[in-house]
């Protein structure tokens, strides 16, 4: 079936609510990281936002974090939560760890190896094979959505890889500058095949402790401002 150029389609592409982390590790794709309280509280409060606009599709990452965050918005909209592996969080090999040039796995020397070159990166997946795999999956929401909207609940890296491509900005950057905080929306318009905007929103704005949110200093025992 053929489909006018004209026809404008948006994707939503959500990051997954606040996770239950007490000791502080990037957690990255390990399994039984679930939504904290306020975590669930930040999914109904966009599901709530979303409730008038015309969704036809919510998919989300296969870690918990992101399946919880998605299912009361498929239940707003009376759909079945899809799931595409292409969504996972951002391969790292600090994962399991704490992070930091100070209080974390940067203490030690032999870790000192996988930090020697940001631009790749050095310590987890190229960006380059994020860009790939979420414009992929990015680009299948929009055929399921066609002339509608869909909902895609990721995590932080990988959208901000995805949104710094689209607008030709370079890939690897300051992890505390991504314009990418919890809850928040990364929403791509589509005429046609072709994207024509990027827009950005925060519909949980209120509920995000400061610490978290864009370009905040990290605070020691409360997490990392950049998440995951």
């Amino acid at each position: 079936m053929s489909h006018g150029n004209d026809e404008l389609t948006v994707v939503h592409v959500m990051r997954h609510g606040e996770v239950e982390n007490p000791t502080g590790v990037l957690y990255g794709r390990l399994p039984g990281y679930h939504l904290s309280d306020l975590g669930r509280r930040m999914a109904d409060r966009v599901a709530e936002h979303l409730a008038p606009r015309d969704v036809r599709y919510v998919v989300a990452s296969p870690l918990e974090r992101a399946q919880e965050t998605a299912t009361p918005i498929a239940k707003a909209h009376g759909l079945d939560l899809a799931t595409d592996a292409r969504l996972i969080e951002a391969g790292n090999v600090f994962q399991g760890k704490t992070f930091g040039i100070g209080d974390g796995a940067l203490r030690r020397p032999a870790n000192w190896r996988h930090v020697v070159n940001p631009f790749k990166p050095s310590w987890g997946e190229p960006y380059v094979d994020q860009v790939v795999r979420m414009m992929g999956a990015v680009d299948a929401a929009k055929e399921r959505a066609r002339g509608h909207e869909a909902v895609v609940v990721s995590h932080q890296l990988p959208i901000w890889i995805l949104r710094s491509y689209v607008e030709r900005r370079r890939l690897w950057h300051d992890p505390r500058k991504r314009q990418c905080t919890l809850a928040s929306l990364t929403t791509f318009t589509y005429r046609g095949d072709r994207i024509v905007s990027v827009g950005y929103s925060e519909p949980a704005r209120d509920l995000v402790p400061p610490h978290l949110l864009a370009g905040a200093k990290p605070v020691k025992g409360q997490g990392k401002a950049y998440g995951a």
